[in-house]
């Protein structure tokens, strides 16, 4: 069947509409439901269907006052006809991305003050090479950015790395900012320039959804981790840390964004280097957030002024 301005089976030919209105009404199981789904009339329904099974030569639904079904005619129809029709559905939308261009909407997630400031930033200079693409921040907690974006709620996202996962891929790293410990006032901790990261193996570290201690205390020979408490925010976490119930391993962004009269932030000397940068899914490298990450490298790397990676007290990536 061939569909003239829609899909094909066979040597018979079912117009896109005949298509659209087969696979409603095998979705409700009911005229009035696929009618105003359709925004058509019921009448246009019932039409439709009583040509497409002339032309079929049975019926492909069993219709009563009260039930509507497929037939196994209609079922095996359905079962052909809709993975076609998808895939019709899903080239348009690709046709209609690529030519859109720059243009529609971008949405863009962060987890934390100092990244918003410095999406702000590479917003402004997205806007100028795209002033009809819209840009959406969207807040969302740190544990749950990864799967917003696996899903398509944020188109990408500005995290730290690495990134365990496979479908998600990321541009260049924008920040590397050094590690602070979090730890109440008065802590014996607090009196020195520096500690080390063997060191956080005295303290209860306190946990976040998604959050581990960096790498030198998770390696072959490392003392253990004694975990607190457990928060659900950052800014919850800090509560507890400034409650004497554990410290809170944190990127050095954090003593600018986040001071407490409770707490006291003690660089960890040798801990590895914080990473930043947009992450996206891998299969969605579509124009603007190719954009949108090609101004975020301009704006850190290249000639734009960038007082935002100054403003997070993060150092940029050296090139």
């Amino acid at each position: 069947m061939i569909v003239k301005r829609g899909l094909t089976t066979g040597e018979s030919v079912i117009e896109r509409h005949e298509a659209e209105v087969f696979l409603t009404l095998a979705k409700e199981l009911h005229f009035g439901r696929t009618a105003a789904e359709l925004h058509v009339s019921t009448a246009r329904v019932s039409q439709t269907i009583r040509k497409l099974e002339r032309r079929v030569g049975v019926p492909l639904f069993h219709r009563t006052s009260r039930h509507v079904s497929l037939t196994a005619v209609g079922q095996q129809l359905h079962d052909e006809l809709r993975p076609a029709w998808d895939s019709l559905g899903a080239a348009v939308r690709r046709a209609v991305e690529t030519g859109r261009g720059l243009t529609g909407a971008l949405r863009v997630a962060f987890a934390s003050a100092a990244a918003a400031q410095l999406l702000a930033g590479v917003a402004q200079l997205f806007r100028e090479r795209a002033p009809e693409c819209e840009v959406r921040i969207q807040e969302t907690q740190a544990h749950l950015m990864l799967p917003r974006i696996r899903s398509g709620e944020s188109d990408l996202g500005l995290t730290t790395l690495p990134v365990d996962d496979a479908g998600l891929t990321h541009g260049p790293i924008l920040i590397r900012e050094a590690h602070v410990l979090a730890l109440p006032l008065g802590h014996p901790f607090t009196r020195r320039e520096s500690v080390r990261a063997a060191d956080l193996a005295r303290v209860p570290l306190v946990r976040l959804p998604g959050h581990t201690p960096f790498l030198p205390l998770r390696g072959s020979g490392a003392p253990p981790v004694t975990e607190g408490p457990t928060a659900e925010t950052l800014q919850e976490a800090l509560t507890l840390v400034g409650a004497g119930q554990g410290a809170l391993p944190a990127g050095a962004h954090t003593r600018r964004y986040y001071p407490r009269p409770d707490i006291a932030y003690v660089p960890v000397s040798d801990a590895p280097a914080l990473e930043w940068a947009l992450v996206w899914p891998a299969d969605r490298h579509t124009a603007r957030v190719r954009s949108f990450v090609e101004a975020a490298d301009r704006l850190i790397h290249g000639h734009e002024p960038a007082p935002w990676a100054s403003a997070i007290a993060c150092t940029p990536d050296p090139r």
